[in-house]
């Protein structure tokens, strides 16, 4: 390993996704500093068993101006990955968090002239929304999220708004209209906006990645957002059934937390992305039922799927990413969901209070009325 002397700081690095690819930087030979406030309900407050001692620490919120001018001192890359991501109603803590951070990073860096050669902020594939669909008889559609009236019905396909048909789904592509229908997504529009405009008006290169569903060891299991792959898991290793929801056949595109690394890296020093929003993805549609098959065949447990009906209010029916964009840098996806499966089951096994922390953060989703039947 070549030793590098350029400083990289990754906001959220002690996170899932942050501290894979702070590991992933320290073996390329840099420096790295992270900014993390280890705030609930990802961390406990403390630093978490996984943290790479070979990096420098800050605790320190990104929310503050005072703790984003020490972490950014001497540094010459950024990460920002750090964001409050949840299905609570509390729309001013998204925009507070994950929309005002990105102002201050710019704020600070253009006020004080500080020579930062990139920024890299991470962005999500609910900008989307319910996404693209081809109606059979008049062709491409931008869909609005499903009524709760139309899910109550278990009507749950989207619609041709002009003949009431099942309509069929298209991957999503950068430029493609945005209709985020979730905080966290707006939010994160809002973010992923400011970095690119400041980005150009100050001509300081700057990234936004768009992910998909991120899988792996180290996600978190103390709250929802966390997704199938802890929820199934954490059944089967309790021996709970897995319960669905909908029909079990919304599809997704998976992608292992490695391959987001990768492209993390791809991205670092490319001048072709100056300026641009690349998703990561598999970019292969997966069917839920079969990541919760997949799941029950590595834990060699029944697959036993319970399907009442159960639907999450505002989430999209199919969700698909086209990634041939990123591709053209030389990236590709390299790991499948049974190798995030295959990670998170002998990861999770190691924390047996995830059963408890599954349990907690159902109620509170059914309490809000985020989740319902």
């Amino acid at each position: 390993m070549i030793k590098n002397k350029e400083l990289v700081l990754v906001t959220g690095g002690a996170g899932f996704i942050g501290s894979h690819l702070v590991d992933a930087l320290i073996d390329s030979g840099y420096r790295v500093r992270i900014l993390d406030n280890l705030s609930p309900p990802t961390h406990n407050g403390r630093l978490p068993d996984w943290f790479n001692k070979k990096v420098q620490f800050i605790k320190g919120d990104v929310r503050n101006k005072k703790d984003w001018i020490k972490a950014l001192k001497g540094v010459d890359y950024v990460f920002h990955l750090a964001a409050y991501m949840d299905y609570h109603l509390d729309f001013s803590a998204y925009f507070d968090t994950n929309a005002k951070s990105v102002a201050l990073l710019y704020e600070i860096i253009i006020e004080a002239k500080l020579p930062v050669k990139r920024i890299i902020v991470a962005s999500s594939q609910s900008l989307y929304g319910e996404g693209k669909y081809r109606c059979a008889k008049h062709g491409i559609f931008y869909a609005l999220a499903r009524p709760e009236s139309q899910l109550k019905r278990h009507e749950w396909d989207v619609k041709c708004p002009l003949d009431g048909k099942n309509a069929v789904p298209l991957p999503e592509k950068e430029s493609d209209e945005l209709r985020p229908q979730i905080p966290y997504g707006i939010s994160k529009l809002a973010s992923e906006q400011t970095a690119i405009a400041l980005g150009r008006i100050y001509n300081i290169p700057s990234v936004a990645l768009r992910y998909s569903i991120v899988q792996g060891a180290r996600q978190s299991y103390r709250h929802f957002y966390s997704g199938a792959l802890r929820d199934f898991s954490v059944r089967a290793l309790t021996g709970r059934p897995i319960v669905m929801q909908e029909d079990a056949n919304q599809i997704r595109d998976f992608v292992n937390v490695r391959d987001v690394v990768s492209a993390h890296l791809t991205v670092l020093k490319n001048r072709r992305a100056d300026f641009q929003i690349f998703n990561v993805g598999s970019g292969k549609k997966t069917r839920v039922k079969d990541l919760a098959k997949t799941v029950c065949r590595l834990a060699k447990v029944p697959f036993k799927p319970v399907i009442q009906g159960m639907f999450r209010i505002n989430a999209p029916r199919h969700s698909i990413m086209d990634i041939s964009k990123l591709k053209k840098l030389g990236w590709k996806p390299m790991y499948s969901i049974e190798d995030s499966a295959k990670e998170y089951l002998a990861w999770v096994k190691n924390y047996p209070e995830a059963t408890a922390y599954w349990d907690k953060t159902y109620k509170k989703m059914e309490q809000d009325g985020t989740l319902k039947t």
